[in-house]
């Protein structure tokens, strides 16, 4: 390069970089204050993780959903310092590109992920709702079995069966739940029958009396139902009613087997019978006609 054209554009850069010196000098306070702004943000931050942190943490079982709330929390804090730094600068048109560029790439991103996102909110409330915990024992869906963890995406049910199944949120918060440790008082229901023959005041008395003593209770004042419910093709049906304290669909399955184990002993000692369909057939007075053989 000739010596003349190598001192021009030397001459230019020098001018160049001198304009840039001159540019950071004129708005260095603009930036101090900027920086300032912002390093002021980010250690709010910091306080309004903790704090949130703390706030959630008795209200919000799932550690990952409480993280993520202090998460949320502390992000936004340094975003408004992000915003108010780059005001400071008088940097509007960069701010208001910024601005939109972020609320496109929201929306993109909303739609792409709409799906995992709605699991996610979903997640945070059910975290934040009181009627379903850790440890519940609940019914939706055709699903029954406890809840051993809430995600943020997923809901994690343990069936009696010792199966796992897998729900997404949305689908919790969108159809209808039985939360069984809700009310841990539950009704158990049982139909039997006896023979025609049988005495029904000793049925109901021996009934009564065994639900009674066998599922005492103090705190339960509602006394055994029963109902002779119907004539029925080989016995006379009734039904029974009581209360148990419980607080899983196990607990009335096994009430229910024990009074059946019960029963069936007190029906042995007192000659009730509890008959199985019996097809009786009836035939009528017929000549029976000897076959004739002919030679």
């Amino acid at each position: 390069m000739p010596a003349p054209a190598f001192e021009n554009a030397f001459q230019n850069f020098s001018d160049q970089f001198k304009d840039w010196w001159e540019t950071f000098l004129l708005h260095l306070p603009e930036l101090v204050l900027a920086l300032t702004i912002f390093a002021i943000s980010f250690f709010l931050s910091r306080i309004v993780f903790r704090l949130t942190s703390r706030l959630v943490k008795n209200r919000v079982s799932q550690q990952s959903v409480a993280r993520l709330i202090s998460q949320t929390a502390s992000a936004a804090v340094i975003f408004l310092g992000l915003f108010m730094a780059l005001n400071a600068m008088k940097l509007g048109k960069s701010l208001n590109g910024l601005l939109a560029g972020a609320g496109i790439s929201g929306l993109i991103i909303g739609l792409a992920l709409q799906g995992t996102l709605s699991n996610t909110i979903s997640g945070i409330v059910l975290s934040l709702r009181k009627n379903i915990r850790v440890g519940d024992w609940i019914e939706t869906m055709d699903f029954k079995g406890e809840v051993i963890e809430i995600t943020l995406n997923y809901l994690v049910l343990k069936e009696s069966d010792n199966n796992i199944v897998v729900i997404p949120n949305k689908t919790i918060l969108e159809s209808p739940m039985k939360n069984y440790s809700q009310t841990s008082k539950m009704r158990v229901v049982l139909e039997c029958g006896v023979a025609y023959d049988t005495d029904l005041e000793k049925v109901r008395e021996i009934t009564t009396n065994l639900i009674a003593n066998r599922f005492k209770n103090e705190r339960i004042e509602d006394t055994p139902e029963f109902y002779f419910t119907e004539f029925g093709n080989s016995s006379i049906n009734f039904m029974c009613r009581f209360w148990i304290y419980g607080e899983s669909g196990l607990a009335k399955l096994k009430a229910r087997s024990e009074l059946i184990i019960e029963l069936k002993k007190a029906f042995d000692e007192h000659d009730i019978q509890i008959p199985f369909p019996i097809r009786t057939l009836e035939f009528k007075n017929q000549e029976v006609l000897e076959p004739s053989i002919s030679l």
